[in-house]
């Protein structure tokens, strides 16, 4: 998989999972321990992202 697929692929998972956080919250009675799952798997995401960004910038730098 290209580093650009690999970047999208974990967009739409962040993409998603702010939806699913959006979801729960509208919800009469939101589960809190839920919404702390999907809020940690929503920042390792986006800390992956960041990652990516950086290996993308120095690859582009190096060449």
């Amino acid at each position: 998989m290209s580093l650009h697929a690999h970047y999208i692929m974990v967009e739409e998972k962040h993409t998603k999972l702010e939806q699913r956080i959006a979801n729960e919250l509208l919800r009469p009675s939101p589960d809190f321990a839920m919404l702390q799952t999907l809020k940690k798997q929503k920042l390792l995401l986006k800390e992956e992202l960041a990652r990516l960004r950086l290996v993308d910038k120095a690859h582009w730098t190096a060449a």
